[in-house]
């Protein structure tokens, strides 16, 4: 079986965790970036993981970055679609290029990478799509129309792609982490975070290792049943119908 994985936003955070995840469960790992050369050059040196930039709201560096890794590393087997940004503002005061930015880089990212790997992966009957979508896609919050938005559409694009390549062994999974222990989590206020904290019943925040662990097991031969999924880990502080 093929093994190599692309994990978009891989050298930070949960994407970061997601990449260390990976590369343990065995998988040549290719983790993308867009902006931070220094944090990526950092990641590599640091883990041994391929780095890769380039900005997954453009088809063409997409369709270019894939065919680099796979020239490079060979077929994509996995696919984790984790970069993501926020322009958060009262949606009264939000303009077109805060909904925008964040449309592109949240939702049409999901088919500027999945489009140049699919193919591929149907050829080969096998495949694992893992999307990370957002608490605030399943409720909404405050301030964020454009991403709960975005990251909704993100699950219905996973449920769509997973009933049509389910008989080539594709499996289409979403994670929707809730408030996760990464640098911009503990960079706001005191204050605030503790306001947090307070809703979620397990009493803390979530590790982006444990959103590392789920995305190995939805990328693993034993996920393969699994599919069109979506999957909480927010320590029960949105409890999903159904």
């Amino acid at each position: 079986m093929n093994t190599v994985a692309v994990v978009t936003g891989g050298t930070r955070g949960i994407g970061e965790a997601i990449s260390l995840a990976l590369r343990d469960a065995g998988f040549t790992v290719a983790a993308t970036y867009h902006g931070n050369v220094e944090k990526a050059e950092e990641f590599k040196a640091r883990t041994g993981i391929h780095v890769y930039k380039w900005d997954v709201a453009n088809p063409d560096e997409c369709a270019e970055g894939i065919a680099r890794v796979e020239a490079e590393l060979g077929p994509v087997a996995v696919l984790v679609n984790n970069a993501g940004i926020t322009r958060d503002t009262m949606f009264h005061k939000m303009g077109w290029d805060q909904w925008r930015d964040v449309m592109s880089t949240n939702l049409d990212s999901m088919f500027a990478m999945t489009r140049p790997v699919i193919e591929g992966m149907r050829e080969r009957g096998h495949g694992r799509i893992i999307n990370i979508s957002s608490i605030n896609g399943q409720k909404g919050q405050m301030g964020q129309a454009n991403y709960s938005a975005a990251k909704a559409g993100v699950i219905g694009f996973t449920k769509a792609i997973a009933q049509e390549n389910a008989r080539k062994g594709i499996t289409a999974n979403v994670i929707c982490p809730g408030y996760i222990n990464t640098d911009m989590v503990a960079a706001m206020p005191e204050k605030v975070l503790e306001s947090i904290i307070a809703t979620i019943p397990v009493g803390r925040l979530g590790h982006p290792e444990e959103i590392g662990g789920l995305t190995a097991y939805l990328a693993s031969e034993a996920a393969g049943f699994m599919t069109g999924a979506v999957l909480t880990i927010n320590g029960a502080q949105y409890i999903a119908n159904g």
